[in-house]
């Protein structure tokens, strides 16, 4: 395939995920499930050509940022508190899993080396960062659930990873040590987390000296891919450095971008990542075709590698049940003996977190990436795609539904000491102390009387609203869709002006911005 034809087939790929988007919203489905589905029946248009994903490609294009925007968006004081937590589920977990999958696995296939069993273990036991945002993305879950598998997808693939290169070695080598393993992980995690560190504060220090809206941007994009390709080239986890980049420059951009960098570059960054997670899940549907000419057709397919595939799935669901609700029992025995005081889960935020373990595009890569001599490659590259078609078609259409019948759908586990209102009230209260120090020339002459009211009176009512929100909420809702209708006829006006010569483009632009930035913080506080 020509340059020419490759680039016709991308911007076709874009309509599809448009047009998917589109019918899923109107079938109420969530997206990921429609776009798999559409790329797997794409997969089998007469005259298109077969879709061959290159695995290294694929995880360098669209890993990095993927995981960077994660990074970025996730409450790094939760990610702290519940550290335990996540790396019990991103290193615990995904090793239990790798176990017990290899263990049905050669049970189901004897002749299947263990190693090759491993790597099949390996492949499907992280959940996928790329998966898990598409599916919490259209959920509401407690603070915790939310953050526990947020940071789940941060680091799991480090693991799957380290684990899944161990078992192709093994099967290539015939010799495994647990020792190294762990060891090398340790140095892989530590020299990403190093690295990635490294690479954070040089970001925050480049990012002072820019001065430009768009450079900052371009070199906050850069970023992520710079902290995945050198971490690989040295060798450390590009994984963990690129996470830890995220985290730190996160951190950091609210004191080194200005509020336009920061419009600009959330609203560059949300249609790239929705254009990539939509890719991701289209191209895993594409590879259908592959697969299926692989395994001798459809009928054959199914005939001999259903039943295997259906086993492995339930082993894959049931090992994430038994450690989750296993680590729960380890909190609840640890609490009892006095060991430690955390706060056990439940049987609902349990299963939850239990059924949210979908996989995606790193499992699919993996697999891809095995060795063509590889022993059951074959059987490997099915299970694989088994596993994703299923925890995607059936855990991801009815986690809403688990969360409802769990009673999580409007729990708010954790609080922070202060609210939204009582946060606002303490901002509003310094702005006026320091108005009020400016409001006066050197003499001692009011010369700033309306912004010293203004601020005055904005202090008062939000320490008033502080202390009696419930009150509020509707006059305040009233107010801002006023304040709505207000701006959507201003903006007709002003459309009508423009149309009618009155007023140029840049006058045009300048008040729509304006006009812009209204509406988007009306809509905010009512949402709030």
């Amino acid at each position: 395939m020509d340059g020419t034809h490759l680039f016709e087939l991308v911007i076709a790929m874009f309509l599809a995920i448009i047009a998917l988007h589109y019918l899923a919203h109107r079938l109420g489905l969530p997206p990921s499930v429609a776009l798999l589905t559409g790329g797997a029946t794409l997969a089998f248009v007469p005259g298109l050509p077969a879709i061959r994903v290159d695995p290294e490609l694929v995880l360098i294009i669209f890993l990095p940022p993927l995981l960077f925007d994660g990074a970025w968006s996730i409450a790094v004081d939760r990610l702290k508190r519940h550290m335990f937590g996540i790396t019990s589920l991103a290193v615990g977990a995904v090793l239990f899993t790798t176990i017990v999958v290899a263990v049905v696995a050669h049970l189901l296939m004897p002749s299947l080396p263990w190693a090759a069993c491993a790597a099949l273990g390996a492949i499907v036991s992280p959940p996928d960062a790329v998966s898990a945002r598409a599916v919490l993305e259209h959920v509401r879950l407690p603070r915790r659930l939310q953050i526990l598998l947020e940071g789940e997808s941060l680091l799991n693939d480090a693991s799957g990873l380290v684990l899944f290169r161990f078992a192709v070695a093994a099967a290539a080598t015939g010799a495994f040590s647990t020792v190294s393993a762990v060891g090398t992980f340790l140095v892989l995690a530590a020299g990403g987390a190093a690295l990635g560190g490294m690479l954070g504060f040089a970001w925050v220090r480049l990012i002072r000296k820019l001065r430009d809206d768009y450079l900052m941007i371009a070199a906050t994009t850069l970023l992520c891919w710079i902290a995945y390709l050198l971490g690989e080239q040295l060798h450390v986890s590009g994984v963990i450095a690129t996470v830890t980049a995220g985290l730190i420059a996160s951190w950091h951009q609210h004191t080194v971008m200005s509020a336009g960098t920061r419009m600009r570059g959330t609203s560059f960054w949300a249609v790239l990542v929705f254009l990539m997670e939509a890719t991701v899940f289209i191209l895993i549907g594409l590879s259908l075709r592959d697969v299926v000419d692989r395994g001798g057709g459809f009928g054959l397919l199914v005939q001999t590698m259903a039943f295997p595939a259906l086993v492995i799935l339930v082993a894959l669901v049931a090992a994430r049940f038994v450690w989750v609700f296993g680590s729960d029992l380890a909190i609840r025995f640890a609490n009892r003996i006095g060991l430690a005081r955390s706060v056990p889960m439940g049987g609902g935020a349990a299963t939850v977190l239990s059924w949210a373990g979908v996989r995606g595009v790193v499992t699919l890569a993996l697999a891809l990436s095995l060795p063509e001599g590889f022993p059951g490659r074959d059987f490997i590259l099915v299970m694989s795609f088994a596993v994703i078609m299923g925890t995607v078609l059936v855990q991801g259409t009815t986690l809403g539904w688990v969360i409802s019948w769990a009673g999580l759908g409007e729990v708010e586990a954790e609080r922070s000491p202060m609210t939204m209102s009582q946060a606002e009230a303490a901002m509003a209260q310094v702005q006026f102390t320091k108005v009020s120090e400016l409001a006066y020339d050197g003499g001692g002459k009011l010369i700033h009387p309306q912004l010293l009211k203004r601020y005055e009176h904005r202090a008062t009512a939000i320490v008033d609203y502080a202390e009696r929100t419930a009150d509020y909420i509707p006059i305040l809702h009233a107010h801002f869709d006023v304040v709505l209708e207000a701006v959507a006829v201003g903006r007709t006006e002003l459309i009508r002006l423009h149309r009618s010569g009155q007023i140029d483009d840049e006058t045009l632009r300048e008040l729509e911005r304006d006009l812009d930035l209204e509406e988007l913080s009306a809509i905010s506080a009512k949402a709030a």
